[in-house]
């Protein structure tokens, strides 16, 4: 970018913003996925089976997926501040309450709860950074924010290992120890959210006045150059082809990632020796697959803003995805699982910033909202149905390898509509941006 204010004020937002909404993310994560740690134990506790495992770790999904839309629509509406720190909130409660499971329906209803808590944040961060990032610089700020999906997993796979040695503590077991401890920072945080998040570039007491106008100002522009392109009438977020490509695509992806990780620790586990300290060496055996991760999100994503390029990032992601099911697939061992597991992870994650990028260069007004509540909904209808097919054909099975040949096959069927989503057109600050 040329001038100069608007280069400070992006570099400002990058640093103001993004850590801290990574650290809400980092917490929103660890959420959705303690519950795999937690199986280790809390299966036997409970009375779970695979299948109802796999159906409870996927029908978080399910709920998200039915309040998902409404809830970014109210966020555009009343404002991201309110509205974000009420999900946090709502889900950190829910998240605790799960401590007090007592046999799978409990165990189901209360992931469903978690769900219907935590439906919106997503998207509506995504949103939310749709009104202080231009396109040249969109796909490194989600790059970056999202880097807390494996930066969760680093820290929260050590973390959730020593929270579960702390079994009989007080009386409770270690995968209560794990819902409580890992639900209560979302509360916290949700009170901070309130306090502290400007809902515009206008409203940032760290901007000066010419710096936020001249952020405002070229992210108006922005808005105008797509909607003459693009519609941004609410219709067109629901009902639009290329909204619907996209969230086939993403569908896909998430499929992979959560039939991944909500798996993963048992996969390892099972190729481990029985011990006192099985689920630290699964803890720190599942780091090694979200180190991968974090790496291929961090540098697929700068190469894509680096080159101006989307589609062919993605369709490069989806090809190393596509290589670590296949690997998994066949592994036998644990090393063959684990080489998969981040090929996979690498493919997976560095998918998501490009893709992003993508899909948010023809959306703007109502039909951004809208198209990208749409999007994730169909990626988290993904999200229920990787935890669950894993599941059942575990418990069809005895084994992970059909499930693993299913997801491959899914992302050349992602690869496909990737293609056909298309280039949109070229807007006014530099390179096209697919």
């Amino acid at each position: 970018m040329s001038d100069p204010l608007l280069t400070v004020a992006v570099a400002k937002a990058r640093w103001r913003l993004l850590p801290f909404l990574g650290l809400l993310y980092v917490v929103s994560y660890l959420d959705r996925i303690n519950v795999s740690f937690a199986a280790l134990t809390m299966n036997a506790d409970l009375g779970l089976s695979q299948a109802a495992y796999g159906l409870g770790a996927g029908i978080f999904f399910v709920g998200y997926v039915l309040f998902e839309v409404p809830s970014n629509l109210i966020l555009a509406r009343i404002g991201a501040r309110v509205w974000l720190a009420r999900i946090m909130v709502s889900w950190g409660l829910a998240t605790v309450a799960l401590a007090a499971a007592s046999g799978p329906t409990s165990f189901i209803v209360l992931r469903f709860v978690l769900g219907v808590a935590e439906a919106g944040f997503f998207p509506g961060i995504i949103y939310y950074l749709t009104g202080w990032f231009p396109l040249t610089h969109r796909a490194r700020a989600v790059a970056l924010f999202m880097t807390a999906t494996p930066l969760a997993g680093l820290i929260g796979s050590p973390l959730s290992g020593w929270i579960m040695s702390l079994h009989q503590t007080y009386g409770l077991a270690g995968w209560q120890w794990l819902f409580l401890l890992e639900g209560l920072p979302a509360v916290v945080l949700g009170v901070v959210l309130y306090r502290r998040l400007p809902e515009t570039p206008g409203q940032a007491a760290w901007l000066r006045p010419e710096e936020a106008a001249a952020l405002t100002a070229a992210i108006e522009a922005e808005r105008r150059e797509i909607a003459a392109l693009h519609p941004a009438r609410l219709r067109q977020g629901l009902l639009s082809r290329p909204v619907w490509l996209a969230g086939f695509v993403y569908f896909c992806v998430v499929v992979a990632m959560y039939g991944l990780v909500m798996w993963l620790p048992q996969i390892l586990a099972e190729a481990l020796p029985d011990g006192p300290d099985r689920t630290m060496h699964v803890s720190l055996l599942v780091m090694v697959a979200y180190a991968f991760a974090m790496v291929g999100m961090t540098a697929i994503g700068a190469s894509s803003d680096r080159l101006g390029e989307r589609r062919w990032h993605v369709l490069g992601s989806l090809g190393l995805c596509l290589g670590g099911m296949a690997v998994m697939a066949w592994a036998e061992g644990l090393a063959g699982s684990l080489a998969g597991a981040s090929l996979a992870a690498m493919g997976i994650w560095g998918a998501l910033a490009p893709f992003w990028g993508l899909t948010t260069a023809f959306l703007t007004g109502q039909a951004a909202a809208a198209g990208i509540a749409v999007i994730n909904s169909l990626g988290n209808v993904g999200g229920f149905a990787g935890p669950s097919v894993m599941g059942f054909v575990k418990a069809r099975t005895g084994g992970f390898g059909e499930a693993f040949v299913c997801i491959a096959g899914l992302m050349l069927l992602a690869a496909v509509a990737t293609w056909f989503l298309g280039r949109p057109r070229r807007t006014g600050n530099g390179p096209p941006s697919t």
